[in-house]
């Protein structure tokens, strides 16, 4: 069993329908108990970190999330799930995040692309990880976001992406994971990373 953390924001339907088309059972819980029960989870997020900090402190779920992370459960962050894995983020004012991975969270800069990138992209691979197996070097994934993270550990880095800088879209740290565009609007790319990290025995 995947759960899918519900604490009010993301796109959690349709992270939930990815999910089961690469065969895996999920479930979308705001349940402490059985987001403890489960085998793995998925943090969503869509729109600012800071109200995305705010709603999981007030759910009680950060608990959830930093305790699957003590114990060494899988866990994968989408978009603003993955930002709020790291220290701080810089949207409207500075917002404490989980600080799982080291690096803060920070607008693109001024005079480069369009803000917000929406729209495909592709990633660098830097790391080998059970999370990218199978997807190659320059696979083109989908992005909706204005902030990007500045990881402070570059250990933590799997995959950079190219958008005026070149910045951490795949990180990881332990069995803790996450990517910064949308697998679940990613088409094949999407569907082959979430069968890589619901796969038994992976991550």
């Amino acid at each position: 069993m995947i759960a899918i953390i519900d604490y009010g924001v993301g796109n959690l339907r349709s992270v939930e329908k990815a999910l089961e088309a690469v065969g895996a059972q999920a479930r979308i819980t705001n349940d402490a108990g059985a987001i403890r029960e489960a085998e793995r989870l998925v943090l969503p997020g869509v729109g600012a970190f800071g109200e995305c900090a705010r709603r999981l402190r007030e759910s009680g779920l950060d608990k959830s999330v930093l305790e699957a992370a003590e114990e060494g459960k899988p866990l994968l962050g989408l978009c603003v799930g993955l930002q709020l894995m790291f220290d701080e983020g810089h949207e409207f004012g500075q917002h404490e995040g989980l600080g799982i991975m080291r690096g803060r969270v920070v607008r693109f800069p001024e005079g480069g692309p369009r803000v917000p990138q929406i729209g495909w992209n592709q990633i660098e691979n830097r790391t080998p990880h059970p999370l990218l197996e199978g997807l190659a070097d320059g696979t083109y994934f989908y992005f909706v976001h204005s902030y990007y993270i500045e990881a402070d550990d570059a250990s933590d880095v799997l995959a950079l992406t190219e958008y005026g800088i070149r910045y951490p879209t795949v990180c990881a740290r332990g069995s803790v994971c996450g990517v910064q565009f949308h697998p679940e609007k990613s088409q094949d790319a999407g569907l082959r990373l979430l069968a890589n990290f619901a796969k038994p025995g992976k991550n």
